[in-house]
């Protein structure tokens, strides 16, 4: 008896089982890529959501240009507060940007239009790296006054020189572009979200001890009537970078016809006594200051020394409580008078005026 043989024919579903099963690791993949970007897009329009509800309440940080909070709220208040053709610029660190009263210099000198350019939280190279910018930005700058904690001039082989990175600063300040594409470029929800939780409250002076609060030339009043502890420590030694890095900001200041002042900040009594007992720490940093400004010129004003403050004008071993800082906005002003009208004065530790190649 003959049999029949079943032959499959093409196409038929064995062929096309094998086809499905070869097919199958491409749709996965498909399925997971669809997936990935889904998630990609469905993050990004929350971030997106987030920066314009944060935006909207006025919770909203700047962008993260330097991730020091305090400096890029410096940057977003000149952004937003231009001074116009400035003339005399105060650099530095946070010493620098609450120490100075902007309205008592422009009193006690109405020909002095004052642009704080100081930033909290900067070491020397970092301060004199934004006063470059400045400089490059505000021509008609005829004066700078860097006033620094001489702790300033310690650690800076640590820290990166460039605070932020100018060619994404200066649209930002200068030409009022757009923020928000910054925020995809220092893409940082974790800082974001830590920030966006007190800078309303800051930017409002209700965080005593940190506020974010200018005052039309970029001074950051420290207005409180309380007092913390010295906060800061022994210093670690001078570094020779630091004072390379005034070198260069003094050289290029005296080849542009500019002057320079560097004040010391007056200083807490206790901290001295506590961690320089023999003063051989400031007397460091007193002479390599003056070294530094003896090859290039400049005027340097110990304000530790040659302007008595009592204790109670302090709130911890460097920062002056703001009443303080305007009284010693008065002597800061009687000090740039005394540079402009007698460029080469007697060289003393407390003011020393030195003419260049001393």
């Amino acid at each position: 008896m003959m049999q029949t043989v079943d032959v499959p024919r093409e196409g038929s579903s064995a062929e096309q089982g094998t086809v499905s099963t070869a097919s199958a690791p491409s749709q996965v993949r498909s399925r997971y890529l669809l997936s990935l970007f889904a998630g990609l897009a469905g993050a990004l329009a929350l971030y997106c959501l987030t920066l314009l509800a944060l935006d909207r309440t006025g919770n909203l940080p700047p962008p993260a240009f330097s991730n020091i909070s305090c400096a890029d709220e410096k940057l977003s208040f000149m952004r937003d507060n231009p001074i116009q053709s400035p003339n005399l610029l105060i650099v530095g660190s946070s010493v620098a940007w609450r120490h100075v009263d902007g309205h008592v210099l422009t009193q006690a000198m109405p020909e002095v239009r004052p642009m704080n350019g100081a930033f909290c939280g900067l070491f020397a190279n970092q301060s004199t790296y934004v006063g470059h910018w400045l400089l490059d930005r505000e021509p008609t700058i005829r004066s700078v006054v860097m006033i620094a904690d001489p702790q300033d001039f310690a650690g800076c082989w640590r820290v990166p020189t460039a605070v932020f990175n100018r060619e994404h600063v200066d649209p930002y300040v200068y030409e009022n572009a757009s923020p928000w594409g910054h925020y995809m470029r220092y893409f940082s929800p974790k800082s974001l979200l830590r920030n966006a939780l007190t800078v309303k409250a800051q930017r409002a002076g209700q965080i005593e001890w940190d506020p974010l609060v200018f005052n039309r030339f970029g001074d950051g009043p420290l207005d409180t009537s309380n007092t913390r502890e010295l906060l800061y420590g022994s210093p670690e030694p001078l570094d020779p970078s630091c004072f390379e890095a005034l070198h260069e900001m003094s050289a290029r200041l005296a080849q542009e016809g500019r002057q320079l002042m560097v004040v010391s900040t007056p200083l807490h009594p206790q901290w001295k006594e506590k961690y320089d007992p023999d003063g051989t720490f400031l007397a460091d940093f007193d002479k390599r200051i003056l070294d530094t400004l003896s090859v290039t010129g400049g005027t340097y004003w110990n304000a530790d020394k040659d302007w008595p403050t009592p204790v109670t004008s302090f709130v911890d071993a460097v920062h002056l409580r703001w009443s303080a800082a305007q009284e010693f906005s008065v002597a800061l002003a009687e000090q740039i008078r005394k540079a402009a009208n007698e460029p080469v004065a007697p060289t003393t530790l407390e003011t020393a005026s030195v003419p260049s190649g001393s």
